[in-house]
């Protein structure tokens, strides 16, 4: 079987990781997303939710596997309507917003929340408080990765967290 997770590009320009080679091959795509599913399929859940960008790719198959519809969380300004949104300073320590429509979420709708890649927490806290101020409930968040410190530690201890790959520490 394909160790999927080697495919992840850690000898990159920057701090990141390119998750990119991991979504361009079928089989090691469809092994992550089957793993996420495989966590949650005792999680009652309406929707899937993915923050912008990488986090669209990842919640859109985990949605489509489970059979559910797909919540876009948008970077601020991005959305041509009216909107909802929360602050936040991300991984970069600039100031940032994430934005949902407001009529995209059925109140008591359960959301699991998916992103690519969890660094400090901020921006996943953001999506939090987007999806609680519609009424409705995280019951889970997934990514490939959730990276430790503070914040994540708290996610984790707080909501059903799935993080498919934890690299060594450096």
């Amino acid at each position: 079987m394909l160790n999927y997770l080697s495919l992840i590009d850690t000898d990159t320009l920057g701090s990141r990781c390119d998750v990119t080679p991991l979504f361009a091959n079928f089989e090691a795509f469809s092994a992550l997303v089957e793993g996420i599913f495989a966590h949650f399929r005792e999680t009652e859940f309406d929707y899937a939710a993915g923050i912008d960008a990488l986090g669209f790719i990842l919640g859109t198959a985990v949605a489509m596997r489970a059979k559910k519809g797909f919540i876009s969380i948008r970077k601020g300004g991005k959305l041509p309507v009216e909107t909802r949104s929360v602050q936040f300073v991300d991984y970069t320590g600039l100031q940032k917003s994430l934005e949902i429509r407001p009529d995209m979420l059925p109140r008591g709708a359960r959301i699991l929340l998916v992103d690519e890649w969890i660094e400090t927490g901020t921006q996943v806290n953001a999506a939090i408080e987007l999806i609680e101020n519609q009424q409705c409930e995280v019951v889970g968040i997934a990514a490939i990765n959730i990276d430790g410190n503070a914040v994540t530690n708290a996610l984790i201890e707080k909501y059903n967290c799935y993080a498919a790959w934890m690299p060594a520490e450096g």
